[in-house]
Parts: C-alpha cells; structure tokens; sequence
C-alpha cells in the first residue's frame, strides 16, 4: 500500500531560487554544490495532511468552458444542445497515497473524489412538425479518482515538476435534470452527451488547475527563499546544479549556494559532499558547505554588517562584569564622568568560518574605540584577533549562542588624545573584557540568526542543535563531516503549516 503524501511534496524541492543550467550526472554536480536538502518519507507523512487543501482548490479554481453539440433523430430532427455555467459544489477528498520510483518520478493518487457539478442545459429540437427552444438546469453526482504521476526535472536552473501524465477516473456521473419532468428520450441524450463530453473537459480543466496550483506553491516556497538569503545588496544563487535525484526512501536536490554582493558572485568548485554524509532517519536534511557560508560572511564584512555600538547605561552596566584585572582609571573617568559614554566595534577582516569533526571554529580580526561625550577622537582605539569556537545551548525551543575563545591577541592599543601606547594591565584588562564581555555580547546582538554548533559525540560527525529561524522550520538537528556540515529537521513544516493554508485559499 503506498505511503501518503501531499502534492505539497512537488513544490517544497523548489525552497532554493533560480540559476542558469544543471549537469546532467548530479554525481558531477557535487563538488559546485553548496547546499543540499533531502526530504524523505517522514516528512512526505506530515506534508499529506495538506493534499487535500491543494486538491479543493485546484478543483474549486478550475473554469469549465461552454460545451456545445448535435445530433440527429429520427421523426425529431436535428438536436442541437450545449452546457453552459458550470459550477463545482459539496466537494469532498478521500485520501491522497504516494510512491516514490527510483530514477524515474513520483506515482499519486487522490482516491473518493466526490463532487456536484451545476449548470444550464440549453437545447433546441424540431422537424417540420415541431420546433422548440427550452434551457434546464442540472446537477451531476460524480465519483472520481485522480492520478498523477509528475516528473521531477531541471526547469530554468530551479526544480520544476512536470504534471502533463495526469488522468481521472469516473466511478460516477449520474444526470439529474430539474424536476426530472424531460422526456426519457432527452434525459438519455444529455446523459450520454455528458458521459462523453464532460469527462474529458474535467480532466482537462483539473489536470491544468494542479499543474498551476504546483506551479503557484513552488513560486511561493522559492520567493520566501529567496527573500530569507538577500538582505540589501547582499543575495543568494541557490538555483540547483542537477535535476533531483529520487530513491525508494528520498528525494534529494542540490544547489549552487553563491553569494552575490557588489555586481561579483562567489564560486564553489570544490565542495566535498557526497549522500553518503546524509541518512534517512529524520524528515528533512539541510546540508551546507563551508564555501557557502564564508562568501556570505566575506560579503557581509565588506557591507559593514559587522558593527556593533553600545552606549550610556547599557554600556556602562556591561562593564560592571566581575573581572580578575582592574578597570584602567582613563576608562573609569569616561564612564563617571560622561553622559553618553559609547563603545564602537567592528570586524577589521574577513571572518573565515571552519567546520570540522572537532567543531565549528571562526576566526576573525575586530576593532574597537571608546568615546567619551561627543569628541571626535576616541580616548581609547585597539585591535584584536582571536579565534572562536561557537556552541549553543537548547532550552525552551530556543537555541542560545555560546562563544569560547581559543586564542586572542590584543595587537594594537593606544591611547590617541595622548598619542601613547597601552601598559601592560590595560591590555590584560581589554584582552580579559574581550572575552568575557564582548564575545557573548556580540554573540546575542549580531548573530542571532545563524545556526551554531554544541558538540555531541556520535560515531565521526559532530552533532548539534540549531534553529535556523526558517519560515519553513522549527528545531533541527546539524551535523558536521569533514569539512561541511548539514542540518536535520526534527519537527519540520508544522508549526507553519497555516502559511500554506492561506496561500493555498488564494490560488
């Protein structure tokens, strides 16, 4: 018995946005490929809960058109007839069930279709003897199955479905004119004129009405992706680089991953995934290299996305941390003394980000300058490098970031307004408020909305729990191998499936 699913399932593959070809092996594509998402039967399960949602309105949505005939009778002559107004109502869907065929495409069926379709029969009729004009309205009872067997295919850099291998079969279709006061004769004609007819005009109409409603959905899904990974003149190409590769328990599709910023666009021609790396043990796997994130972290440092300002009570408050080394007098009197005491930070080169077994590690160079009032020369400017390794913890469905400096160096620290150099005890002081205050300040404020890494020893991958802050995603689970790390849904697509409802009402 195949397992549910939803129509849903043809368009969640399209969350990546649009690019310009695809490999035809995606065994080649994988070395050009920054991100890949897998969606395996679990998650299909949870998504059929809204196929009849896509069924309804693919139905509701269609427009019947006029539909006209003739025919001849003997002593009566010529009947001509056509149909008009027709309207869908009582809708119900049974049950909707899926199997995937490896290599080849999806196998759907949406079984107890039950509809009444209303309209207006308009029929003429005559001889020499008689000659009449008469419209009645009618309703069918229909019984239908659908079936649809979409192939999934590279469609202008993204994934598309291809839904044209649809068809409908009529269990029922049973005429039922206003007060049922025509003769049996034409009662027999339409019946037949719309056992003939009809049928094929409904699958039609249908078939379209679904390829739209996929088509719809898979616009929806790429827009929200696409609106996720571009912030001002920073964007990304996540259109895929092979069609999507469909086994007996997944569907996997691979994508680009490039950051965009400035008219210049990043490359990746060297990523190390393999499906290997992935299992088939939760819904959905988000797999993301190490040369999708550092362009985007590059881009973001040339943008000044990096900066960070505190100022007046918050600033002084956070000082106010229980440090080993005591507060330099200069920055005490800067605090008592000014109103409006700020500190200014920002990253002074790239940050470079490094997955491995043992973790997720950032390096980066960061300034810093302490103003004291409004004066445009800061009482105290210095430098920094350090390495960070990012954990998280998971309390109350929410992930805190954690960071945990491995190395740090003050390289530069001086004093401007008396253009001399920082003693010792200052520098141990900036390197130790650094630390203990910065890092996890910077951590709250600026990073909120990136994935991290706490570490959970299980076999050769480091695992971790993160939210990515997804329209699409509640709690994930993410592992690292080698070089790259992937994420794991554990709950997906629930929390938000209203959002599909409402889009789904306004096909």
């Amino acid at each position: 018995m195949p397992s549910k699913v939803p129509l849903l399932l043809l368009s969640l593959l399209s969350w990546f946005g649009t690019s310009h070809c695809c490999l035809q092996d995606p065994a080649s594509a994988y070395r050009f490929t920054g991100a890949v998402c897998r969606l395996t039967y679990p998650a299909a399960v949870v998504l059929n809960e809204k196929t009849t949602k896509v069924i309804e309105a693919a139905f509701q949505h269609a427009r019947y058109p006029s539909m006209k005939g003739e025919k001849s009778l003997l002593f009566i002559g010529k009947v001509m007839y056509g149909l008009d107004n027709l309207e869908i109502h009582n809708l119900s869907i049974g049950q909707s069930a899926f199997e995937l065929h490896p290599g080849e495409g999806i196998a759907m069926e949406i079984s107890n279709v039950s509809a009444v379709f209303k309209g207006t029969i308009q029929y003429g009729y005559g001889s020499w003897l008689v000659n009449f004009g008469h419209s009645v309205d009618f309703e069918i009872d229909s019984q239908i199955d659908l079936g649809i067997n979409p192939k999934l295919y590279c469609g202008d850099g993204k994934v598309a479905a291809d839904t044209t291998d649809c068809y409908l079969n009529f269990h029922k279709l049973r005429l039922h004119l206003q007060g049922d006061k025509e003769p049996n004769w034409l009662k027999k004609l339409f019946t037949d004129f719309i056992t003939l007819t009809v049928k094929l005009v409904i699958k039609g109409q249908i078939c379209k009405e679904i390829n739209k409603a996929a088509n719809i959905l898979a616009d929806f899904i790429q827009d929200t992706a696409e609106q996720f990974l571009t912030d001002g003149d920073i964007s990304v190409d996540i259109g895929i680089t092979a069609a999507p590769v469909i086994t007996a328990n997944y569907i996997e599709s691979y994508h680009k991953g490039l950051t965009k910023y400035n008219n210049k666009i990043a490359v990746i021609n060297e990523s190390v995934f393999h499906p290997s790396q992935l299992t088939e043990d939760r819904m959905i796997y988000f797999w993301i290299s190490d040369q999708f994130l550092n362009p985007m972290l590059k881009a973001a440092h040339q943008d000044g996305r990096f900066q960070l300002n505190v100022s007046g009570e918050e600033l002084t408050t956070l000082l106010r941390t229980n440090l080993s080394t005591a507060m330099p007098e200069f920055i005490r009197k800067c605090l008592l003394d000014s109103a409006s005491p700020e500190l200014r930070l920002w990253s002074s080169s790239v940050p470079y980000l490094n997955s491995s077994i043992l973790g997720t590690t950032i390096w980066v160079q960061a300034s810093g300058q302490l103003h004291c009032e409004s004066q445009g020369t800061p009482v105290l400017f210095f430098q920094t490098s350090m390495a960070v390794d990012i954990t998280t913890s998971y309390v109350n469905k929410k992930v805190l970031l954690q960071g945990h400096p491995t190395e740090i160096s003050v390289f530069r620290a001086e004093l401007p307004l008396q253009d001399q150099q920082l003693y010792d005890e200052a520098l141990e002081f900036i390197k130790e408020a650094v630390v203990k205050i910065g890092t996890p300040k910077v951590l709250s404020d600026r990073m909120h909305l990136v994935s991290s890494w706490t570490p959970v020893n299980q076999s050769n991958h480091h695992q971790v729990k993160c939210n990515l802050n997804l329209t699409m995603g509640t709690t994930a689970t993410v592992h690292l191998s080698n070089t790259e790390l992937y994420c794991e849904f554990t709950t997906v697509l629930h929390t938000n499936s209203d959002v599909w409802v409402a889009n789904e009402a306004a096909l």
